[in-house]
């Protein structure tokens, strides 16, 4: 039980840190910068680029696995083309990026959870991301197809952007709920997502996408698709709609965004309790194989909502944002998830830049995991720990030290490491994970 959390943690991380879009550098073009005035002449003829390096020193002081840290980094080089200026493509955009990712992961090696510590952390590789192209369709929309990643347009918060913990982007109810963690970083997959305006500010968004972006069963869905080039295109699909609209508040106008949503699968997933002949999985006359079950959906919902503005330069600002979504419960890991959190846009008006928030998730194990563990009791464990849930609580600090360089203190408290799984140090299966107390920092350089 505890190799999977283990697993689950390097491969299901969420979205990646929150980044500037290609339209916004963020180092000054003529300042401490030899190749900002060819970058901008290039970006006038409608090509933009970025380059942007992430590296985490984080350590587990207390609980989990074992104590000890870890360096790890992530190198994203990006590209997007507008078509009409170079090639008279009315309307098309075309986009690739790619990652080069080193480094262990703290979830995986020292912590056992699911909610993982790091929203880069990923197996070590240089790997193809998303590959589209975009089609504006007038006043009505857009339609993008290609290689892309679902965490990159669904379930998202603005507000939930500043945390490192990779639940608060893709949440760990998806990530460990679909095949392989879901079309979500480091891995994208064949796909097609359509935006339609319905006036004003309010907009519904649907996509579809192969169904696993790694190969069906493996045992590490990264390892198997390490590259990300694989373009798998036979499997089940995965299909997901959001509504999202935008609104002001009260009579200072604090702006506000709410987006309701689904996704459904129409593969199999596997009983979380019972195998293919009818037996609990830990029954000793079980097959081992878990039955199959057809299809696996959720409901989700996200708010986004500005509570007051702050005097001084810049944008300041207190925001909050709130996620909720659900599962079924014998077919899911993870049958109900919540996160909030409060962030901070310019803590002092001496540093509008900066950025400061207090986040917390929560993931309840279901209760068709539960009782599996309750038959590893009576068949022969009697100590053996009874999941429930796991939850984090993240306190992080976002410091400008020069535009396009920040530095981002950060501690994480892990509540139940994978739901309240057995320690692999201990030889009886009775002790669990303990809760588990991460500190370190992130540098991310942006270009």
């Amino acid at each position: 039980m505890l190799l999977t959390a283990a697993a689950r943690a390097q491969e299901t991380n969420g979205a990646e840190p929150e980044e500037e879009p290609f339209d916004r550098p963020t180092v000054a073009p003529y300042v401490g910068n030899p190749f900002g005035a060819a970058r901008a002449q290039v970006a006038e003829s409608g090509v933009r680029w970025r380059a942007i390096y992430t590296a985490d020193l984080l350590g587990n002081v207390s609980g989990g696995i074992s104590r000890g840290g870890v360096f790890a980094g992530r190198l994203e080089l990006g590209l997007q083309a507008d078509l009409e200026k170079l090639v008279g493509w009315q309307g098309a955009l075309f986009n690739v990026s790619a990652f080069a990712i080193h480094g262990p992961g703290l979830s995986a090696d020292r912590i056992g959870n699911l909610l993982t510590v790091s929203n880069i952390e990923a197996v070590p590789t240089v790997r193809l991301f998303e590959l589209w192209l975009e089609q504006k369709l007038g006043s009505f929309g857009s339609l993008r197809i290609g290689q892309l990643a679902a965490d990159s347009e669904f379930i998202g918060s603005e507000n939930a952007g500043l945390f490192i913990n990779g639940t608060f982007g893709w949440p760990g109810i998806t990530g460990n709920n679909l095949p392989s963690g879901g079309p979500a970083y480091p891995l994208a997959t064949p796909g097609a997502r359509i935006e339609v305006n319905l006036g004003g500010d309010t907009k519904l968004r649907a996509g579809i996408f192969n169904g696993d972006p790694s190969v069906p069963g493996a045992t590490n869905a990264q390892r198997a698709n390490p590259n990300g080039v694989n373009f798998r295109l036979r499997d089940d699909p995965f299909l997901i709609a959001e509504l999202e609209h935008g609104y002001k508040l009260g009579a200072a106008a604090l702006p506000g965004r709410i987006k309701l949503g689904a996704w459904y699968h129409t593969g199999l997933f596997p009983d979380q309790r019972f195998d293919t002949l009818g037996l609990s999985l830990a029954d000793p006359a079980t097959s081992g194989i878990a039955a199959s079950l057809r299809s696996g959906w959720g409901p989700y919902a996200v708010i986004d909502q500005t509570l007051l503005r702050l005097p001084g330069p810049g944008e300041r600002s207190i925001g909050a944002f709130a996620r909720v979504s659900g599962s079924p419960d014998d077919r899911s890991l993870i049958s109900f998830y919540a996160d909030a959190g409060i962030t901070v846009k310019g803590p002092f008006a001496s540093r509008p830049e900066d950025r400061f928030g207090i986040a917390f998730g929560y993931a309840r194990i279901s209760d068709r995991a539960r009782a599996l563990d309750r038959d590893t009791q009576v068949f022969g464990t009697p100590g053996y720990p009874l999941r429930d849930y796991e939850a984090v609580l993240e306190v992080s600090y976002k410091a400008q030290i020069a535009p396009g360089w920040t530095v981002q203190p950060d501690f994480q408290y892990i509540i139940r490491p994978g739901g309240n799984v057995p320690n692999p140090n201990d030889p009886t299966m009775t002790i669990p994970i303990r809760n588990a107390v991460v500190v370190g920092i992130r540098s991310t350089i942006q270009y």
